[in-house]
């Protein structure tokens, strides 16, 4: 609803009576980029408009259902003050947000359900009527493998209906082998391509704004990684984890990645040996560097598990001797 169209248009959201306004609406939406707090600065290009038919809101609620680390599990959370401005709500009243801990043997209480639906405000058949919407969310929050169910607003119409009225849904990516038909409607067109083709290799990777590389296996150690070339005045051109278990191939197809950004100076490899065969890493640097002509530094530090490593290194990687001039001007710290 706060968006803002580089047509100029004002909105992400419209009303209208009129159907003939349908179309010059559109007109303005087809094509450009809606930019909102949750673009890239250039925002969206928008590709598809929605025209559905409207209800009237006498009155607007918030509700959410999502994992939360401190409680081991779902947590519903909710506030009588929807809308838009949810985000200040819970900065400037705290005491409006309220929280209901949800027990994974139980499931949502019919008696939880119903002092959710009181603190939201729902009054008379009303609250009865928002207790069972509650309890159908956490349904769906189950049934889809979701991390987050978000219903914002969650709200009344003078005809005496509890809506969801608009919402949105976070899937669990370990769940996408029985959630096919969920993960089948991602429109990757919204993607950045770079991370597109990373997670067809099974790699996780992040595009930043510096110009060094970070080649990691584990997103520990990887953040770690970023934040010493932050520590030692450099800037990370990406976060990219190899995870366990990765194969010669991955290994290529990452540097491959890697190499075609135009941003990246360098490029620090920082393995640790021990959910992975560090000479497989090896071997699969050195056929990246032999048929991708590699032409930026290289550093390399594989520790842990793995002897036959080195003698790979040594066989196969020369540009790792020649780099350490090129570190220093860098400025990354390494061994």
């Amino acid at each position: 609803g706060k968006g803002v169209f580089n047509s100029g248009l004002k909105g992400g959201v419209h009303l209208t009576k009129d159907p003939s306004v349908v179309g010059e609406l559109a007109n303005k939406m087809l094509g450009y980029s809606l930019t909102t707090k949750q673009t890239p600065k250039e925002g969206v290009k928008v590709k598809t408009v929605m025209v559905a038919e409207a209800l009237d809101i006498t009155r607007e609620t918030y509700f959410a259902i999502l994992m939360d680390r401190a409680c081991n599990g779902p947590v519903m959370v909710g506030s009588p003050q929807g809308g838009m401005d949810i985000e200040e709500v819970a900065d400037k009243s705290p005491e409006l947000i309220f929280k209901e801990v949800i027990d994974i043997f139980e499931g949502v209480r019919d008696d939880q359900a119903l002092r959710m639906a009181a603190n939201l405000g729902f009054k008379g058949p009303l609250e009865r009527q928002a207790a069972d919407q509650i309890k159908r969310l956490y349904d769906l929050f189950l049934k889809v493998d979701a991390t987050q169910v978000e219903v914002n607003p969650l709200g009344e119409t003078p005809e005496g209906q509890v809506v969801c009225f608009d919402a949105k849904i976070n899937f669990d990516d370990n769940a996408e082998f029985r959630q096919k038909a969920v993960f089948a409607l991602d429109d990757m067109s919204e993607s950045d391509p770079t991370e597109t083709e990373a997670a067809k290799w099974d790699l996780k990777y992040i595009g930043l704004d510096g110009n060094i590389a970070c080649f990691v296996n584990g997103a520990g150690l990887a953040m770690a990684t970023c934040d010493i070339i932050d520590l030692h005045g450099g800037k990370p051109a990406n976060f990219l984890d190899l995870g366990g278990g990765v194969k010669e191939k991955q290994v290529y197809e990452a540097f491959k990645l890697l190499t075609a950004d135009p941003k990246v100076e360098a490029i620090l490899v920082n393995i640790f040996g021990g959910i992975v065969n560090c000479a497989i890493i090896a071997n699969g640097i050195t056929k990246a560097c032999r048929e991708l002509e590699l032409k930026v530094p290289l550093v390399v530090r594989l520790e842990g598990g793995y002897l036959e490593t080195k003698t790979v290194l040594r066989a196969g990687l020369p540009q790792v001797r020649r780099t350490y001039a090129a570190v220093r001007r860098i400025n990354v710290a390494s061994e």
